[in-house]
């Protein structure tokens, strides 16, 4: 797969997340998909994609930098939001706060096998802490 074919692959991936399509997901994730050390599945990823939209109703991926280097993708990802009560055991309770994610995908085949992910949590608590 190419720079260029792996790029639109994720942005299509994107696109079905922030659909909520979940049930075109297997187009993009494989059924044994590693996130962060443990293996989650298909059905586990799902579940987690639900649970996050379900905590923040107004949940947008907005691609901000995206690195395509087959079978290799890394993305800085922003969310602009207000998630509802804890929020990675942080009080946000509905304010809206701006943070970034900064992800790397291994695609085999054509389908995301292992995600790495770590959200700037700091900058979340930063924004609390000057809203109150």
């Amino acid at each position: 797969m190419t720079k260029t074919d792996l790029s639109q692959l994720y942005r299509d991936y994107i696109a079905c997340l922030n659909g909520q399509d979940w049930s075109s997901l297997g187009r993009f994730v494989d059924d044994g998909v590693i996130h962060n050390g443990r293996r989650v599945g298909l059905s586990g990823y799902i579940e987690m994609l639900e649970r996050d939209f379900d905590e923040i109703p107004d949940l947008y991926f907005d691609v901000m930098m995206l690195i395509s280097d087959p079978p290799y993708v890394a993305c800085r990802l922003g969310f602009d939001c207000r998630p509802m009560g804890k929020f990675l055991g942080l009080d946000v309770n509905g304010r809206g706060v701006f943070f970034t994610e900064n992800v790397i995908y291994e695609f085999r085949e054509g389908k995301i096998v292992e995600v790495w992910s770590v959200i700037d949590k700091a900058a979340i608590e930063a924004q609390l802490a000057s809203q109150n």
